[in-house]
């Protein structure tokens, strides 16, 4: 959710490391409390008639309490409708048999009074919206459909099912809410849940090829083979044009080491080699969590500050209330440092009419291994521009449909218009994800100041305090090996801004990017940025539209760019065509492969506000890239400042061409310019020059220290101590590598992507409390300042 409710105004303020909303006086969330038709006596069985006052099994339309100090065993798979969950005990969903819960609303809060709002909570420390704002003293309710440590059995599936029922507010139930409580959904894991094809599929066949061995899939799971062929042009990927689309939904009917046999066979064909690939994605679970009714009035999840738990290899399906503020298939609300240490791993979010997974407010939260298939706008969501420390890794996004503007959503300027991946604040990590058939972007960092959006906002420093920041000025954390194929628009979007941006010393890094078959390749439309190692293959334009300031491009290679490699076609308004230059920028091996086209290979700036600004190519290497408008152009439209082109190395090695526009004479005083056959297009000059050296625009420092998450033991937890050691696991990300972690002293051992995934092994503990503190050091000496502490019992 946002700031507030539809009917309120809220206020950002602080508490004890939680966003909490304020309210304009007098406004209120109570809804109308509810009396509980059923209630626990005693530890034991739901089937039991022994655990219930009255002694019968809850039925039809009762409004069920799972008191204090009682623990349930949910062990039915009943058809009986349940209007109200609140779990004040323990409900624990059995591990030995199939299950089914339906139910209307699930709270799992401190508190023996109930509404049946789906978004506030209603106990005691709470706001007038209805937000937690202190953790509970005493008592933790717990709702546990498995746990970390032993999940739902894969021969068994447990499964809630939402139910709208009369009465009840549409735009807020039906759901499942934690508040200030624990709530874990784990199903039978699985060593991947998405994986690239390992060889190339065509229509007609009822199998793929995986490119690795998986575990957990199964015999009747569902799959999706994603697209690779690009059916549109310049426009999305809407819901209502199936043709626009190519990924493919089956079924598994056979399983033989690498391969999957298919329910019936592909109607596309599917990449499966090379360095571009279609991902096959297991959109089943075992652990389910559903609307009832598609069709009709879907419910949502969230979790309030203070909770605790996690999601690992859960199905979360039909969900989202469609243009509904906060009423997501999975939500982290306004939950600062509070919630450090959950996740939500491996798990399918499919077919949601608002997000897949939103984390608002929300710092240290690890999202890894999930498939979102289908949403109604943005997928994978930060929402309003204080998250840091979040970690979204190797996740699949595919078909992020454009939905409308949710009403009083914090980002005013966000249209919502279907990104894999959206986020507002630099200091997050994204790494190894992909993203394919999404509306408008496969990724897109969006951060800009409005009349009604202050980009000042309060955010979490390294040393844990809060400082008001532009969050325009905060640099990418990490951004790395993410891929993007097969979108409606744009690969990768990073706009916004306003010309506001880090210094040359912490700029935007960006790494490893795989983009293709896309129309807009990489729009690089923010200032200060570091940009290597990028492939964009088979798009209009490669690099489109930037606004280039300070700029550094390393190791660029483009192939089969249909329009223009680097540039843009559209208005000659000082937007369109090269783009607008503000600062110098350079390209440092540029490599142009297999490229036939009408239009110039490279459009010069259209124009910059500044003078004396340049951009600079060294290391260009052209294979069968060919032009009628030869390599070097721009339209002829004069606006401010022209911009001079520096070849180093070009057209012969050791020299240095300088080329302008014929619109800009100031710039040819220097000698005489003549056109180059094959180099210099109808509106540029160029001439050889001396003394001109490749210039250093940025100077990259790193003085940010890692952060960790331990996500093993969760904080709070009872685990069993064998021979006095404890495996404790966890997650740690730095904006360049990882030397160490530290776990109580011992360091941890790096098992996967340089400490995003790491393990250590304690010893010598006894029974007991157990204090955990785990840090990191970056290789550049930089020491985690706010080390994560947490205690468990070890038994």
């Amino acid at each position: 959710m946002g700031r507030s409710l539809a009917i309120t105004l809220v206020i950002l303020t602080l508490f004890n490391g939680v966003i909490v909303g304020e309210t304009k006086p007098g406004a209120k969330h109570h809804q109308a409390q509810v009396e509980f038709t059923i209630r626990s006596v005693a530890n034991g069985h739901w089937s039991d008639p022994k655990t219930w006052n009255p002694a019968r099994q809850p039925q039809d339309g009762d409004r069920v309490l799972v008191t204090r100090g009682s623990q349930v065993i949910y062990d039915v798979k009943s058809e009986v409708k349940i209007r109200l969950v609140q779990v004040v005990g323990k409900l624990s969903f059995a591990r030995d048999r199939d299950t089914l819960l339906n139910v209307g609303v699930l709270k799992v809060q401190d508190s023996n009074v109930c509404s049946e709002s789906g978004f506030t909570c209603d106990f005691h420390h709470v706001n007038k919206v209805g937000e937690p704002v202190a953790a509970a003293k005493k008592h933790l309710p717990v709702l546990e459909v498995g746990t970390l440590e032993d999940p739902i059995p894969a021969k068994y599936t447990a499964r809630i099912r939402l139910h709208f029922f009369n009465g009840m507010d549409k735009s807020d139930a039906p759901a499942i809410v934690c508040c200030s409580a624990r709530m874990d959904f784990h199903g039978a894991p699985m060593s991947r849940t998405w994986v690239d094809l390992g060889n190339n599929a065509k229509p007609g066949d009822a199998f793929v090829t995986l490119s690795e061995e998986v575990t957990g899939w199964r015999e009747g799971d569902e799959v999706i083979v994603t697209g690779t062929h690009r059916t549109i042009r310049d426009h999305g990927v809407q819901r209502d044009n199936p043709k626009a689309v190519s990924t493919e939904r089956r079924r598994i009917v056979g399983i033989e080491g690498r391969t999957i046999s298919l329910d019936k066979p592909l109607a596309h064909e599917h990449y499966g080699s090379g360095d571009y690939r279609s991902e096959v994605a297991n959109l089943s679970r075992n652990v389910i969590i559903e609307s009832a009714d598609p069709d009709g009035v879907r419910g949502h999840t969230m979790y309030h500050a203070y909770s605790r738990g996690s999601i690992s290899h859960a199905r979360f399906a039909h969900l989202g209330k469609e243009g509904v503020l906060g009423r997501y298939s999975i939500h982290f609300h306004l939950v600062g440092n509070t919630m450090r240490g959950s996740s939500v791993v491996g798990a399918a979010i499919v077919d949601s009419h608002n997000r897949w997974i939103t984390v608002h407010g929300t710092n240290y939260m690890v999202v890894r291994d999930c498939v979102g298939y289908q949403s109604i706008g943005h997928g994978y969501f930060l929402e309003d521009g204080t998250e840091t420390y979040a970690v979204f890794d190797r996740n699949l996004g595919v078909q992020a449909y454009g939905g409308k503007k949710l009403p009083e959503q914090v980002m005013a300027f966000d249209p919502n218009d279907g990104a894999a991946f959206w986020w507002a604040n630099g200091r997050n990590t994204f790494v190894r994800n992909t993203a394919c058939e999404n509306n408008r972007y496969g990724f897109r960092y969006d951060s800009q100041r409005r009349s009604n959006f202050n980009s000042t906002l309060p955010v979490m420093m390294p040393d844990g305090k809060d400082r008001d920041i532009d969050i325009r000025t905060i640099p990418f954390y990490r951004f790395e090996d993410n891929e993007a194929h097969t979108e409606g628009l744009y690969g990768m979007t990073f706009a916004g801004t306003d010309l506001v941006s880090p210094d040359t010393r912490h700029p935007h890094i960006l790494k490893n990017l795989t983009i293709w078959n896309v129309w807009y390749g990489l729009r690089p439309h923010i200032p200060k940025m570091l940009i290597e190692n990028v492939k964009i293959n088979y798009a209009a334009y490669g690099i489109y539209r930037a606004e280039h300031d300070h700029h550094v491009y390393r190791n660029v290679h483009l192939t089969g760019i249909r329009t223009r490699a680097i540039g843009f076609s559209g208005r000659a308004d000082g937007h369109g065509r090269g783009g607008v230059q503000q600062g110098s920028y350079t390209h440092e091996k540029l490599t142009l492969d297999n490229i036939h086209t009408k239009t110039q290979l490279i459009c010069m700036s259209q124009t910059s506000s500044q003078t004396g600004v340049a951009a600079h190519f060294r290391n260009l290497v052209l294979n069968d890239a060919k032009s009628l408008n030869n390599l070097i152009n721009m339209s002829r439209d004069r606006l401010q400042n022209g911009v001079a082109f520096y070849f180093h190395d070009y057209p012969k090695r050791g020299q240095v061409s300088k080329v302008v526009s014929v619109e800009y004479p100031e710039l040819m005083k220097d000698g005489v310019y003549h056109e180059i056959e094959g180099f210099t297009g109808s509106n540029v000059r160029a001439r050889v020059v001396k003394n001109v050296e490749f210039p250093t625009l940025l100077k990259p420092v790193d003085d940010l220290p890692p952060a960790t998450i331990v996500t093993f033991p969760p904080h709070g937890a009872t685990v069993s101590l064998k021979n006095g050691t404890l495996i404790v696991r966890g997650t740690t990300t730095d904006n360049t590598r990882t030397k160490r972690v530290v776990v109580n002293g011992t360091a941890a051992t790096d098992i996967d992507y340089n400490f995003h995934q790491w393990e250590v092994k304690l010893s010598g503990l006894k029974p007991g409390p157990i204090k955990l503190a785990a840090y990191a050091e970056d290789v550049h000496g930089n020491v985690e300042q706010l080390p994560h502490q947490l205690v468990i019992t070890g038994k």
